[in-house]
């Protein structure tokens, strides 16, 4: 597995202020993330869990969660899972999602993305991952399969 990012996370995450600084971290990484303002809540090989507040620059013209923040919160999930769960030797990209808007988003959410299936590192090939974004009523008003495209690196 990935050591950096997730000896990064188990290094800030128990401190005082350390999940906020560790999201701010990945979010100076890759900025485009900054946008929804994401709180991390969990992070280890095969779960990842992020939460975002619902405030005004997240909001579509009905004042409920827009989809592509939803979509945003989804990749951003399933790719730090990815990264702490595939081989230090291999790499990834994201190859595509499919995403179904289940229910009006009108609180703050929480999304949690796990593995679809268990991959063969052996072999470049698709790895599926799940997000569910549930809001604070603990009712599913997201999900997304994203699919990641593995590969070893070049020697």
């Amino acid at each position: 597995m990935s050591t950096g990012t997730l000896a990064i996370w188990q290094q800030f995450s128990g401190k005082p202020g350390g999940k906020w600084a560790f999201s701010r971290l990945l979010c100076f990484k890759a900025p485009y993330f900054g946008s929804i303002r994401p709180r991390f809540v969990a992070l280890r090989p095969e779960y990842c869990e992020v939460s975002i507040r619902k405030r005004r620059a997240v909001l579509n013209h009905l004042g409920t969660v827009h989809a592509i923040a939803m979509c945003n919160m989804a990749e951003l999930a399933g790719g730090t899972m990815t990264e702490v769960t595939v081989p230090r030797t291999h790499r990834w990209i994201p190859k595509g999602m499919t995403v179904e808007y289940l229910k009006k988003a009108t609180s703050d959410l929480t999304a949690v993305a796990t593995p679809e299936s268990r991959p063969d590192w052996s072999a470049p090939g698709d790895y599926r991952v799940g997000v569910e974004v549930k809001d604070q009523g603990g009712e599913v008003v997201f999900r997304a399969t994203i699919t990641m495209w593995v590969t070893a690196k070049s020697a």
